[in-house]
């Protein structure tokens, strides 16, 4: 199956029990929320899809989680590191107040100088600010994420108008 469709909302961390039980990790924001009745999981590259029995979200980024058809530790540690996926259509809609920066991935960057820089495809985050990846002329640029660089947002269009400082381009280009 190809992931286009699909995003990521956590992994399996480890089993719980004897009866198959494993503890997730739920790295996706309000996870919680999602009526969860089918998840997949990527075994050797590929999105396998399984039933789920329970979910029982016990604190912010965490839950434990029964499936179909895996009722011992033998079957639940074979998914243990695993990326649970659910289908785009399972994600919830944000309301306009709840879009941050973090939700620029997958935008396209237009420097006011350069033009178009490529597609947002990662957003890295520090104690100090976001850093958005961009690969511009098969080169990674990495650029901070904040009022002084970002001019506006459409979020229609999925356009980020940034203006880059002078010089920042030609230091990945060298």
């Amino acid at each position: 199956m190809d992931r286009e469709g699909y995003f990521r909302i956590g992994t399996v961390l480890k089993t719980k029990g004897l009866k198959g039980e494993m503890q997730l990790y739920m790295d996706y924001d309000g996870v919680e929320n999602i009526n969860i009745t089918s998840m997949f999981l990527d075994i050797a590259g590929k999105l396998v899809p399984f039933f789920v029995e329970s979910i029982k979200h016990n604190q912010k980024n965490s839950a434990y989680l029964y499936l179909e058809d895996i009722d011992t530790i033998e079957k639940a540690s074979t998914l243990v590191r695993k990326d649970i996926f659910l289908p785009n259509k399972a994600k919830p809609k944000k309301r306009k107040e709840d879009f941050g920066l973090k939700d620029l991935k997958g935008f396209i960057a237009v420097d006011i100088n350069e033009g178009e820089l490529g597609e947002i495809t990662d957003i890295h985050e520090f104690p100090q600010q976001l850093i958005a990846a961009v690969t511009y002329k098969n080169n990674e640029v990495l650029f901070p994420l904040n009022e002084s660089i970002i001019l506006g947002i459409d979020r229609v269009k999925n356009i980020v108008t940034v203006d880059l400082p002078d010089g920042l381009l030609d230091v990945y280009m060298e």
